[in-house]
């Protein structure tokens, strides 16, 4: 090989490896959601998934446009810029098959039976299950040929936008499929609700957590998942934190809502909220850092169901939750 004096190949392209780089005053780009560089997360609802007939398939939560989250290489559907939502809808006798590229992937039936049939297993789930699958766990949904009526309705998370903007794919499991079932779910929550200390709590709540999470006390490394109750007449005290919240209304009548907003006055009640009302089977972003508050003026009591990156923020140590007492 013949060098030039400088070692460079001959017939070799010498390249300006400074063409790219950028410089910026600190105080103007240390915030870039405030300068404007980075949209601001939305808040924003979605109606209902009992709403309207739906074949067998997926129906993508999508907030990509707003989030500006569709950057070269990074394109493809997201609720919020780490979690893509989804409600799935299988009909009776029917399967669907996914393929994710995430790490986590979060169910919550909302209605119906069936199998999941994985590489290694076959996972059954009814209504009001919820059900993690590990990275890399290609799967077909199926539901049993019995009536119209038992179509499978089904609210789906999964950290595929993370992934896609880290430009990575997942190269090993970290937690096996798990499956947390409907009626324990619910005793567990009825314990909580009926501490006489209950009342004196922020919220309701009943998180659940994977065998495989000690640190984070979540659902999977990234995903937080928690089963809520709003009492009838509730009032709950606002709080907030880091991490975007997927909302889902489980259950619940009108009157139903969530407050919403930046600030807080001397009473410690959120300014000038934004009101986001409840609709049982709909799914609602609150964005990270507001403050937020559930009410329940509708006489009976209500169920909700948020999804978080938490998981991810608690191993960082960045979630910064607080509550207002």
């Amino acid at each position: 090989m013949t060098l030039t004096e400088g070692g460079l190949p001959v017939g070799a392209v010498t390249e300006d490896w400074a063409t790219d780089a950028r410089y910026f005053e600190y105080t103007a780009a240390a915030d870039p959601i405030r300068s404007g560089h980075t949209p601001r997360v939305p808040i924003r609802s979605f109606p209902s998934a009992f709403i309207g007939d739906h074949g067998t398939g997926i129906e993508h939560l999508d907030l990509s446009a707003e989030l500006g989250t569709a950057v070269a290489g990074s394109e493809g559907p997201a609720t919020s810029p780490a979690l893509l939502a989804s409600f799935v809808h299988i009909r009776s006798g029917e399967a669907l098959r996914t393929s994710a590229t995430a790490t986590s992937e979060l169910h919550v039936v909302l209605r119906g039976s069936g199998v999941t049939e994985l590489a290694d297993l076959v996972l059954p789930w009814s209504t009001g299950d919820v059900v993690v699958l590990p990275a890399g766990a290609p799967a077909v949904h199926r539901v049993d040929a019995v009536s119209e009526a038992e179509a499978a309705v089904i609210y789906r998370v999964t950290d595929e936008p993370l992934l896609r903007y880290l430009g990575v794919a997942p190269v090993e499991a970290r937690f096996g499929a798990t499956r947390w079932e409907a009626s324990e779910i619910r005793r567990q929550l009825d314990l909580v609700a009926s501490d006489p200390r209950a009342a004196d709590r922020n919220r309701v709540s009943v998180l659940l957590a994977g065998a495989s999470q000690p640190q984070t006390l979540t659902a999977t490394h990234v995903l937080w998942a928690m089963f809520g109750l709003l009492p009838v007449g509730a009032v709950q005290r606002p709080h907030r934190h880091q991490s975007v919240a997927l909302d889902l209304i489980v259950d619940c009548r009108p009157g139903c809502h969530t407050l919403v907003g930046d600030e807080l006055d001397e009473r410690g009640d959120i300014v000038d909220p934004v009101r986001v009302d409840w609709e049982p089977g709909a799914a609602f972003v609150t964005p990270p850092g507001l403050w937020h508050a559930h009410v329940n003026d509708s006489g009976a009591p209500a169920h909700l169901f948020p999804v978080q990156d938490a998981g991810l923020h608690t191993y960082l140590r960045s979630l910064d939750i607080r509550f207002v007492r």
